[in-house]
C-alpha cells in the first residue's frame, strides 16, 4: 500500500509466541456525551521484543475526533522506532498514540490499529487499562496469554503506512509447478511495450486488470510460511472468476536472497520454489503475474521511517544493495518468460528523506551518492534496471515513481535508459493520497500515459465502501491505464482495504465495488 508500510503484528499459535488480548468497554473521550469505545491490544512477543497491535474501535452512535490512546506498562517495555498507524511516543512507562494526519476521525462503529515494536527484560505483562482522549474506558478486563505449539499459525496482520488490515491466515503449500491452475483462458500473454500501450504477441493492447495477493512479502521474514492463507488452484480460480486477468505478488529480498535473518525453511531456494510455483500456476490460468518487491534491506530511520532493522521487515524509502542481487537472480529465473513483469521496487518515498523534490528524482534514478539523507548504500532505477537486462531478461518492467508511488510528476524526464524499450510507470492511489483528484490526474498521470504505459498498482480507499475506486476505475478505463485492487486478503475492511472476507472470492464491501466493475467491463 501507500503512504505506508505495510507494516504486520503477527499473532501465532506457535509455542514460541505468546498471544495477549485485552478488551475494555465503557465510556470513551467524552463520557459524559456517552461516547462508548473498546480498545483491544495483542502481542507478538519473541522473548526479547515484541509487536504490540492496539486497535481503537468507536462503539457509540458519534465520531471520535482527534482521537489519542494512553496506557502504561509495568516493566521496561521500551518502543523501538516510530511504529505504525499513528504517532508513537514514550515517557517512562506511559506510551501514547496521536491520530495520524490521514485517519484523525473514528467514525461511529469504525475502528483503526496502530501497532508498534518494543524491546523488554524479564516480565513482558499487558497494560491494564485505556484512555482515549485523556478519559478511562471502564469496565473490567483480564488479559490472557495463551501459546500452542501449531503447524498452521494462525496471523493477524496490520497492513502498510496507512490503515492497517487484521488477517487470519493459515499458511498453505504453493502449487507446483506442473499444476496449470486454468480456469480455462489458456496462458498469460506474452508482453512486451508498444508505444504508450502493453501488447500482446499479436501487438493487441493488453489493458490489466486484477489483484494484489499479499503475503509473500512478510510471512516468511516473520517466520510463519510462505504465504498469508491459500494459494492453490481453488485460490487462484476464485481470483479468476471476478474477471481478473492479473495478479501482484509482493515478495521480500531477504527471504529470495537466503539471508541468514529468515528461518531457513522459509528462505533461499525453499522460497523462490514457493514464488516460483505460485508465480507460474497463475500464468497457466491466463492471470499475469506481476512480481513486486515490497521490502528491502537497508537501515533508515529518517522521516517517514517503517522501521529501525536494517532487514526487509518494513518498506524502505528506495531498494538496497541487495536489490540488485536479487533482480539480476529473478530476471534469471523468468528471462523466457516474457508474460512475467517486474514491479522493480513497490512504493519509493525518497522524496521524504533527501532534500527537495529534484534530488528525489535524481537519487530514485541515480542512488547512491545522489541520495543524501537516506544512509545505506542506494540502488537507483537505473542501476536496478540495468541489473534485470544484464541478467538477459527483456521482461517488462514497472518503475514506481515517488510519495509512495503516487508522484509521476518527474517520472519521463528520470526514465531510465533501457536497451529492450520494455518500460512502463507504475501509480499507487488511495483516497488519502496527495493526487487523489480526477484534475491531478488529468494533470499528472494523463500526459504521462499519452507516452509509455501506466500501470495502477494499488488502488484503494480506507472508509470500506467503493466510491473512491469507483471514479478510478471510471477514469482508468477512459485512459486505457491498467488497474489493480489492494488488496485480495481477509482482512477486516475496517483497518484497510480489503477485497474479500474468504478466499472462495466473497467480497468485502469495499471488494465488491472492484468485482462489479471488473463484470461490468470484460
Amino acid at each position: 500500500m501507500s503512504v505506508r508500510t505495510t507494516t504486520l503484528a503477527l499473532v501465532s499459535a506457535l509455542a514460541a509466541t505468546a498471544a495477549a488480548t485485552l478488551a475494555l468497554t465503557g465510556a470513551g473521550p467524552a463520557a459524559a456525551a456517552g461516547v462508548q469505545c473498546s480498545v483491544d491490544y495483542t502481542t507478538n512477543d519473541w522473548g526479547s521484543g515484541f509487536t504490540a497491535n492496539v486497535k481503537l474501535t468507536n462503539a457509540g452512535t458519534t465520531p471520535i475526533d482527534n482521537w489519542s490512546v494512553g496506557y502504561s506498562y509495568t516493566g521496561n517495555q521500551t518502543l523501538s522506532g516510530t511504529g505504525w498507524n499513528g504517532t508513537w511516543s514514550q515517557s517512562g512507562k506511559n506510551v501514547t498514540i496521536a491520530a495520524p494526519a490521514w485517519a484523525t476521525t473514528i467514525a461511529a462503529g469504525g475502528s483503526i490499529s496502530a501497532g508498534a515494536n518494543f524491546a523488554y527484560s524479564g516480565g513482558n505483562a499487558a497494560p491494564t487499562s485505556f484512555t482515549v482522549n485523556g478519559v478511562a474506558c471502564n469496565g473490567a478486563a483480564s488479559p490472557s496469554a495463551s501459546a500452542s505449539a501449531s503447524a498452521s499459525p494462525s496471523a493477524s496482520a496490520s497492513a502498510s503506512p496507512s490503515p492497517s488490515a487484521s488477517a487470519s491466515a493459515s499458511p498453505s503449500p504453493s502449487p507446483s509447478a506442473s499444476s496449470s491452475g486454468s480456469t480455462g483462458n489458456g496462458k498469460a500473454p506474452a508482453l512486451h511495450v508498444s508505444g504508450n500501450k502493453l501488447v500482446d504477441a499479436n501487438g493487441s493492447q493488453v489493458i490489466l486488470r486484477g489483484v494484489n495477493r499479499s503475503g509473500m512479502e512478510f510471512m516468511c521474514v516473520q517466520g510463519y510460511g510462505f504465504s498469508d492463507g491459500p494459494v492453490d488452484a481453488a485460490s487462484i480460480a476464485a481470483i479468476k472468476s471476478w474477471k481478473a486477468n492479473a495478479v501482484r505478488v509482493p515478495v521480500n529480498e531477504d527471504c529470495w536472497n537466503g539471508y541468514s535473518n529468515v528461518k531457513p525453511e522459509y528462505a533461499g531456494e525453499n522460497y523462490r520454489t514457493a514464488v516460483k510455483n505460485f508465480v507460474y500456476a497463475l500464468r497457466d490460468a491466463g492471470l499475469t503475474p506481476i512480481i513486486d518487491l515490497h521490502w528491502t534491506q537497508g537501515l533508515y530511520t529518517g522521516n517517514s521511517s517503517g522501521c529501525s532493522d536494517v532487514n526487509s521487515t518494513c518498506q524502505k524509502p528506495m531498494p538496497g544493495a541487495g536489490a540488485a542481487t536479487f533482480w539480476t537472480s529473478v530476471a534469471t529465473t523468468f528471462k523466457n518468460d516474457p508474460s512475467v513483469v517486474f514491479d522493480l521496487l513497490n512504493e519509493p518515498y525518497a522524496d521524504r528523506a533527501v532534500s527537495g523534490i529534484d534530488q528525489a528524482w535524481n537519487c530514485w534514478r541515480d542512488g547512491g551518492s545522489a541520495c543524501p539523507g537516506i544512509n545505506y548504500q542506494v540502488s537507483g532505477m537505473q542501476t536496478l534496471v540495468n541489473s534485470v537486462r544484464t541478467a538477459g531478461a527483456n521482461n517488462v518492467i514497472l518503475l514506481g515513481g515517488l510519495a509512495y508511488s503516487n508522484d509521476l510528476g518527474q517520472w519521463l524526464a528520470h526514465k531510465p535508459t533501457d536497451p529492450a524499450g520494455n518500460l512502463a510507470a507504475s501509480w499507487h492511489v488511495y483516497n488519502f493520497n496527495t493526487c487523489s483528484s480526477q484534475s491531478c490526474w488529468n494533470s499528472t498521470v494523463a500526459p504521462l500515459a499519452a507516452q509509455v504505459p501506466v500501470v495502477v498498482g494499488e488502488i484503494g480507499e480506507n472508509d470500506c465502501a467503493h466510491s473512491f475506486i469507483d471514479q478510478v476505475m471510471s477514469w482508468a478505463d477512459a485512459a486505457k491505464v491498467s488497474y489493480l485492487g489492494w488488496t485480495w486478503n481477509t482482512w477486516d475492511c475496517g483497518q484497510g482495504p480489503s477485497l474479500i472476507s474468504n478466499f472462495d472470492g466473497t467480497p468485502t464491501a469495499f471488494g465488491q465495488g472492484l468485482k462489479n466493475h471488473l463484470a461490468a467491463v470484460n
